[in-house]
């Protein structure tokens, strides 16, 4: 039947009243402005919530090692991160877009990761434990990481005798004092320091650890842009006279 004060059809297919939609819209309303009263109080909501995420999301799988070898514990954190790993000899070994990744890994229990790409993933402080597990890591990239910071450089001396290539572009928390917590790589060969916007001066940065690193190839900065020069230190014109 049409009833035109809801216009709606009853008894075929069941529809909606407008009226109703709107007062479960009020209730929905009258609901979040209780409890959500402030604007900052549900930023901090949110942000609380993702921080349990990913400390979760951080926890430690060196518990799989004593079953399946520490390099299929760290790279199980790795794949679940949504990163990828490559163990010696072997192909790479990605996640697919809905998080799924090949179970072949686990047969690899004796073969060492040489390789991780853990771009964009949100890997912290504490998640770099498990990347302690790769004894004999020569590659490791972590770029664009939102929580990587200074205080995870200083946690990468564990890898020290082995790691060779080092990414950090992009990642929005490094600064200076982090990077010279990279002294104690003393084997790295290739260092990607590219768009740190928490480096103020990036020229002089570059040079000060090409100076730590010696036989390190430190990339990302240009270095006739990156030198920043204060107005002290501006060249003078020596031919032009000072004014009395």
């Amino acid at each position: 039947m049409w009833n035109r004060s809801t216009r709606g059809i009853h008894h075929l297919g069941g529809a909606v009243d407008p009226e109703s939609n709107q007062k479960k819209r009020r209730t929905m309303l009258q609901y979040l402005s209780d409890y959500f009263y402030d604007v900052e109080f549900l930023r901090g909501y949110f942000f609380q919530n993702e921080m349990v995420k990913v400390h979760q999301k951080n926890r430690s799988f060196a518990y799989l090692g004593e079953t399946y070898g520490p390099n299929n514990a760290g790279a199980f954190f790795i794949l679940k991160q949504g990163g990828a790993v490559k163990f010696r000899d072997k192909e790479w070994i990605r996640p697919d877009k809905y998080g799924h990744f090949s179970q072949e890994f686990w047969n690899f229990s004796e073969v060492p990761v040489e390789a991780v790409d853990a771009s964009d993933c949100a890997i912290n402080y504490e998640g770099l434990e498990n990347l302690h597990l790769l004894k004999e890591l020569q590659s490791l990239s972590l770029q664009r990481c939102p929580h990587v910071d200074d205080w995870c450089l200083s946690r990468l001396y564990p890898l020290a005798d082995s790691l060779q290539e080092l990414s950090l572009a992009g990642c929005p928390r490094i600064s200076e004092r982090g990077l010279g917590c990279l002294y104690h790589l003393q084997n790295l060969r290739w260092l990607d320091i590219s768009d740190l916007p928490s480096v103020s001066n990036p020229g002089l940065t570059q040079i000060l650890v090409e100076e730590m690193l010696p036989n390190c190839n430190v990339v990302g900065v240009n270095l006739a842009e990156g030198l920043k020069i204060g107005p002290e230190e501006q060249p003078r014109d020596t031919d032009r006279p000072v004014p009395a």
